[in-house]
């Protein structure tokens, strides 16, 4: 398929590099900065622009990867009589009817995974969650998703708000305790990766067990002492404080909860 990425950050970086590989001609790259679109199109072999007016109706589909509070107004100006292309967004929390009155043809294809621009990530284990306004266009998603991934997964939007929101507990606020952690070390003259080995065991427990049965930990027995200790160790950050004193007493009364499941 001929393409269009409407973005040059993180998702569109590693977007665009997976549909070059899978044999699809990436036409132009937009962002409101060019230097950026140019960094991104010479990587893709595709045209720059920063204009909405320079893009053109070449492509078969174009695809939204930017901000969610600028979709709407970047939605409107790109659809514009461009009826008979495939519009499609990657945001896991904005709802696909976004495009109804600007677009005849659309969907959703968001694949779940944190990205960085320094990192290119394989796609092709990595789950893609798509959605469509009809049948028609869903086999296109489909199609075009399962050129890059193994794992498409058709999803609604109602149900897609709480897979980015599991999605932000077991990344965004896991990575935020790697930089508090990275941060009491540090103050200690500790090096962060002692935590490593770790850390890529509790990722590869849940492999095989369930995050309950995994959790291990003072909360779970709800081991007041220890526990206390580490509020005095936090007395300077109030805030991480609260974060401690919170994440050990859901941690404590869902320990309850799955113990009186399993009675």
């Amino acid at each position: 398929m001929k393409i269009t990425l409407i973005g040059s950050g993180n998702l569109a970086t590693n977007i665009g590099v997976a549909l070059k590989n899978a044999g699809h001609q990436i036409v132009q790259v937009y962002s409101r900065r060019l230097l950026n679109a140019v960094s991104l199109a010479s990587r893709l072999e595709a045209k720059a622009v920063n204009q909405f007016s320079e893009i053109n109706g070449d492509a078969d589909v174009y695809i939204l990867s930017l901000k969610d509070s600028v979709l709407q107004e970047v939605i409107a100006a790109v659809c514009k009589n461009k009826s008979d292309k495939i519009f499609l967004h990657t945001a896991g929390s904005v709802p696909m009817a976004l495009f109804k009155g600007s677009a005849v043809r659309y969907g959703v294809l968001y694949p779940m995974q944190t990205f960085s621009k320094e990192r290119v990530v394989d796609f092709r284990s990595l789950p893609c969650f798509i959605e469509a306004c009809d049948n028609t266009v869903l086999e296109k998603i489909k199609t075009l998703a399962l050129s890059i991934s193994t794992k498409v997964y058709t999803l609604s939007s109602a149900d897609r708000k709480y897979l980015h929101l599991a999605a932000v507990f077991a990344c965004n606020f896991v990575n935020h305790c790697y930089e508090i952690s990275s941060e009491l070390l540090a103050a200690h003259s500790v090096p962060f990766d002692v935590l490593l080995p770790l850390i890529d065991e509790t990722a590869h427990k849940v492999h095989e067990l369930s995050p309950a049965h995994a959790q291990t930990g003072p909360a779970v027995r709800y081991d007041e002492n220890v526990m206390e200790k580490h509020k005095m160790l936090l007395a300077a950050s109030p805030l991480w404080q609260n974060i401690y004193e919170l994440m050990s007493k859901s941690i404590h009364q869902t320990a309850i909860i799955n113990n009186n499941k399993r009675i």
